[in-house]
């Protein structure tokens, strides 16, 4: 099979802002980067609590362990650790950027099978990271997302939010009762969409419910090893993870190369035809 972009999935993404190719990565992947995920999963939380202990010893500033809506996060390992948002949880949401933490991950990031489809979509033979996370979302605990488009979190840096086209890779089956992704199809038409206006200091991050049609909400029920490539301007989110089951996934984003990354020092550029 052909890594170019096909015809059909430029169409798709042009017109519903995402297109999705399944099982791409086999069992014998899954099982590398599974393990690698536990890795800088134990590698975050670790980093985490010497912060913590840092912070109560008077070592290190507060602003390295911090809340947002009651919601925590904390400053480690050349990485924003977000916890899930139970007061007490000591569960990692998410991590960003991570692919620093572990070597299978570093390399991942330039896999032809991720690389030739993104220059197709950014109709270049070269692109640059933007900036790469991790999603644990453990059984019974794994939190949802509010409906958000990335766009707007990244706007005050970045003047070329257009050009940010985003991957996820699936590293378990994924289904609504274990919280899939799920998008709205023809969402990143219209650019930037409202945000709330709920007090909050997120708030103006997460979509306007009265901006879309929740009820065409697409649900990526797909096998481990998937792509769902997605525009940033496409309004996303998940459900809570209500299984016994994890729904581990990464995102990756890529942009024009020779443009610098979003969270880390420097370019990281690759080409497709390395």
């Amino acid at each position: 099979m052909s890594l170019e972009l096909a015809v059909e999935e430029r169409e798709r993404y042009a017109k519903e802002g995402f297109f999705v190719r399944e099982s791409v990565f086999g069992p014998k992947d899954l099982v590398s980067f599974r393990a690698a995920a536990e890795r800088v999963a134990k590698a975050a939380e670790h980093a985490a609590l010497e912060k913590a202990t840092a912070i109560a010893a008077a070592k290190a500033a507060d602003g390295d362990d911090y809340r947002i809506d009651g919601n925590r996060y904390v400053e480690a390992a050349d990485a924003t650790v977000q916890f899930e948002h139970a007061s007490d949880s000591k569960a990692i949401r998410v991590i960003e950027p991570f692919v620093h933490l572990d070597p299978v991950f570093d390399a991942f990031v330039e896999d032809p099978r991720l690389i030739v489809p993104l220059c197709g979509v950014l109709d270049s033979d070269r692109v640059a990271l933007w900036t790469d996370k991790i999603n644990m979302k453990r059984p019974r605990e794994g939190s949802g997302f509010k409906w958000h488009q990335d766009s707007p979190y990244w706007s005050h840096v970045c003047g070329h939010c257009d050009k940010l086209p985003n991957v996820m890779i699936t590293l378990d089956d994924a289904d609504r009762e274990n919280g899939c992704f799920r998008l709205i199809p023809g969402s990143h038409k219209d650019g930037f969409l409202p945000g709330l206006d709920d007090g909050t200091a997120l708030g103006p991050l997460f979509t306007n419910p009265n901006s879309f049609d929740e009820d065409s909400q697409w649900y990526a029920e797909v096998p481990a090893g998937s792509l769902v490539v997605f525009s940033a301007h496409t309004v996303h989110g998940s459900e809570p993870n209500r299984s016994d089951r994890d729904r581990r996934a990464i995102v990756l984003t890529y942009q024009p190369s020779d443009e610098p990354m979003f969270k880390r020092d420097g370019v990281r550029n690759f080409s497709k035809f390395a």
